[in-house]
Parts: C-alpha cells; sequence; structure tokens
C-alpha cells in the first residue's frame, strides 16, 4: 500500500432495462480504482442523460436519490475518478457529455493522454472553448472536427490521433463503443450476462457483482461496438503491428485480488510474486504479515514458500482517506496510525517479515515500521513485491517526480536506514516478470527501468510545466526501449 493515486474505473451495458442500476453496482465493484467522483450516462435510443458528481459511488447516488429512476434506460456507462490529468473539481466529473454534428454523445476514460496540451492549444488558437481540464474533452473535439467527421470510421481515425494511455467507453443514443490504446496499456474487459446483455467494464470483478460472465479482453487498438445487433468488433491499429505495453503494476497494485486482466488472475499473480520474492530475499522470522490490502497475496506466496507462517500483523481501517494526500507529514504519520492498526500480539517480542506492494516515497512505509517498533517487534524485515520504482509514470500513474521517489535517491542500505528496518529487499524486475504469464517485452515496465513503450518526445515539455514536474522532464535521458 504505497503513497500514490490510482487510475479510474470504467463500466457500460447495453441491453438491459436496468442498466443505470447495474451499472452503479459495477462502480461499486471498481470503486478501489477511485474515489474522487463518480457518475452515469444513459441512453433510452435517442436522448442521453448523465449525472455525476464529487464523491464516492454511494454517496453521489444518495444525494441525488430519484437519478437512478431517472437515468432507467436499456444502456449505460459509468465511471469513477481518481484525477492525474486535470484537477479533482466538479468540472472534471465524468462521464464527460457534449453535443456535436453527430448527436450527444457520453465519454468515460481510464489513462493519461500525452499529447493533450498539445492538442488543446492548437484547437483553442481556431477558437474552441473547452469547460474541464482534463485530458478526456479533447477527444470530443477531435470528433467533432468536419474533416474527422467525414472518415469512413470516424472514432477509429480520432483514436489514432491520441498519444499515450486510454481505456475508453463511449455512449452514442443508439450504441455503446469501447476501445482500447494500441499497448493496452490499461486493462478493458468484455462480459455478457445471463440474460444476453453484453458489458465492459476496466476490471472483470464488475461483472461478477451482477452475475455476467467474462468473455474476453478488449484487444490493444479494438474498438468494440455493442447494438442492438450484438457485439462487433473492428481495429483501427493493424493487430500484431504494435507489441503490447501492459501496465504491469495493475497486477502489483491497482486491480482487485478477484480480477482477471491481461488473461490472468490477480491474486495469483501475486501469491506467484510473493513465492519469488521469498527465493531471492529470505529472512530467519517468526511471522509473515501482509500491508493490507494489496501485500495480502504476495505475503500469503512469501509464507508458503519460506515456511515462515502467515499471519495478519495490521488491522485496516477502510473509513480513513489516503495518507499521502495530508498536506504535512506529521499528519500523514498520525493517518497511519489511524489507517493500520497494529496487532500487538502477533508481533511483540517476534522478528517479523513485513510484506508490501511497493515503496514509493517511503514515508508512510516509515510510519508504519514505527508503530510495529512500538508494538514490540524485536526484528522487522522489509519485502517488497515490486522493484525499486525510480521513474514516474505518464499513462495514468500519478507517482511523484524522480527527486521525491525514494529508490532513485539512495541505496539499498539508504533505503533500510530510511525506513529504519533490518534488512530490506525488493524482487528483481526478471522474478517479477517471470510471475506473469504473457512474454516479458508485453508489459510496460517504465517505472522500474526508466524505458517507456509509448514513445515520448518534446511535446511532453509543456505537460511536465503543467504538472510542476520540470525537474522530472530533465532528469530523465532515455523515452524510448
Amino acid at each position: 500500500m504505497a503513497d500514490k493515486k490510482e487510475a479510474c474505473g470504467l463500466f457500460g451495458i447495453f441491453g438491459d432495462p436496468e442498466a443505470a442500476q447495474k451499472t452503479y453496482f459495477g462502480l461499486h465493484s471498481l470503486q478501489h480504482r477511485g474515489q474522487e467522483s463518480a457518475g452515469i450516462a444513459s441512453s433510452d435510443g435517442e436522448e442521453i442523460i448523465c449525472y455525476a458528481s464529487m464523491g464516492q459511488v454511494s454517496r453521489v447516488f444518495r444525494s441525488g436519490r430519484d437519478w437512478l429512476q431517472r437515468l432507467r434506460n436499456p444502456m449505460a456507462i459509468g465511471h469513477v475518478r481518481y484525477s492525474t490529468t486535470g484537477s479533482s473539481s466538479p468540472a472534471n466529473v465524468q462521464p464527460f457529455m457534449s453535443e456535436y454534428s453527430r448527436g450527444p454523445v457520453a465519454v468515460a476514460h481510464n489513462g493519461n493522454l500525452i499529447n493533450a496540451s498539445l492538442l488543446r492549444d492548437e484547437y483553442e488558437a481556431y477558437g474552441h472553448i473547452f469547460k474541464s481540464t482534463n485530458d478526456t474533452e479533447i477527444i470530443v473535439h477531435l470528433m467533432a472536427k468536419p474533416s474527422h467527421v467525414t472518415k469512413p470510421d470516424p472514432l477509429g481515425h480520432v483514436l489514432n490521433h491520441l498519444q499515450g494511455a486510454y481505456s475508453l467507453v463511449f455512449l452514442f443514443p443508439d450504441r455503446i463503443e469501447a476501445a482500447r490504446d494500441p499497448y493496452g496499456i490499461r486493462p478493458l474487459c468484455l462480459g455478457q450476462t445471463p440474460e444476453g446483455a453484453y458489458c465492459v467494464a476496466s476490471e472483470s470483478c464488475a461483472f461478477d457483482i451482477i452475475g455476467a460472465r467474462y468473455l474476453r479482453d478488449v484487444d490493444p487498438g479494438e474498438i468494440v461496438t455493442l447494438d442492438a445487433s450484438g457485439m462487433h468488433s473492428r481495429y483501427f491499429v493493424e493487430p500484431g503491428t504494435v507489441t503490447p505495453g501492459h501496465c504491469i503494476f495493475e497486477h502489483v497494485y491497482f486491480a482487485k485480488q478477484s480480477s482477471t486482466i491481461f488473461g490472468e488472475n490477480v491474486h495469483n499473480f501475486r501469491v506467484r510474486s510473493g513465492h519469488q520474492l521469498a527465493l531471492e530475499h529470505p529472512a530467519e522470522a517468526d511471522v509473515v504479515i501482509p500491508v493490507p490490502d494489496s501485500g495480502t497475496s504476495a505475503a500469503i506466496g512469501y509464507s508458503r514458500e519460506s515456511g515462515v507462517p502467515f499471519d495478519m500483523g495490521f488491522v485496516r481501517s477502510h473509513y480513513v482517506g489516503r495518507t499521502f494526500l495530508s498536506p504535512t507529514q506529521s499528519l500523514r504519520d498520525l493517518g497511519v496510525k489511524m489507517k493500520l492498526s497494529v496487532i500487538r500480539e502477533i508481533v511483540e517480542g517476534k522478528r517479523v517479515i513485513v510484506v508490501d506492494d511497493s515503496i514509493v516515497r517511503g514515508t508512510t512505509t516509515k510510519g508504519k515500521v514505527n508503530s510495529l517498533r512500538e508494538a514490540g517487534a524485536r526484528e522487522i524485515h522489509m519485502r517488497v513485491a515490486c522493484p525499486p520504482i525510480i521513474s514516474p509514470c505518464f499513462y495514468g500513474v500519478d507517482f511523484p517526480t524522480k527527486s521525491e521517489l525514494l529508490a532513485n535517491n539512495k541505496t539499498l542500505d539508504e533505503v533500510r536506514d530510511f525506513l529504519g528496518v533490518n534488512s530490506v529487499g525488493y524482487i528483481s524486475l526478471k522474478g517479477l516478470l517471470d510471475c506473469a504469464s504473457l512474454p516479458p517485452d508485453h508489459y510496460c515496465t517504465a517505472c522500474w527501468s526508466g524505458k517507456y513503450k509509448v514513445p515520448i518526445n518534446t511535446v511532453l515539455n509543456k505537460f511536465m510545466m503543467e504538472r510542476h514536474q520540470m525537474q522530472l522532464f530533465n532528469d530523465i535521458e532515455t523515452y524510448n526501449v
């Protein structure tokens, strides 16, 4: 459980009279992917209506109690947001609703467009007016351009103008269209209910709650249409011409354990990573404890491989917000104690192996270590189920600048001393990739290797300035694999 922001969550369903209600439940299952805002758009075949607001799913639709009834239509899409581009404000909630020459459209987006600032400047120079600061709005402006509207496949043509990570769900009056960038960086999958309605979601866990079955992933570079005649597919990039760059951090941290993404179950992947971590970094200890929730599966794997008993040394409160958003370190430290309570009887007087999914700045991890010391742990051995994070992400994970990344600025011994532990061990990049079912070159490993799957060029200069990361831009020496 590292100090980082998460991705967004998407859901859509076509051909169900309770589409909005099922979208509501689907978004509940995806709440771990974003908690800043939530929204649902639906269509009766002619008109699209949308309701979105700041807050978690239950709060948004509790405050707008009659909206689920008003949204009752046979097709709907939904979105939960954690901002990476664009501030956290009501203007940036999604689905993003707009009208252009072809009629109304609602868009939900997970990812980050690295060329959004350049495109926005170009369109503003021609008099286009933007009502938000998120990168999703530029997609609608591209769709509305007269020379794009007349193309044989307007949406496919528009998507070829985008650079970066994007999983997208569009609601038109008569259909839903779902698309994934040519590298398939962010997950997007397809399902079907027992009644035959097709659905799309960021993770398959959203299908489980409504009784739908997982069919397959949306392929990189694919557009899937859900309409009255069923499910249809086309590609805006020739299949096989681009090597995928799936974000393996989805498996490490973002996705729910019950989900199937990139063709495999998240829990099983994390258990395998725990086995590998134990092989690479064994330790003499009395107990293995996870940092819940994303470290739990890896801790199970570590315990099985090492033979050291597994137990729950931390109890997590689900009612405390993200501690890394607190304005001061003292408040963040207090937030850690509120969010994770130590079970003294499990750790007191013992040699403890702590398994976490990742370490970013290290400040919250240091707080957890202090709590274990106060509870009487005799030794603390930190084990991390992903390699050291040395580079930021441009594709939807809001990591800080290089200067703030703990592993980029310190040796392993210095990391150990900073955290106040007896030893520290990170899984190797090769070891992590060996835990995955796809070939190693099918994953993006930029945050650990500094090698970016999607080519990044000078258009990012302005993008970096907007995110106050010029230091980071100057530090990066290699942008391409």
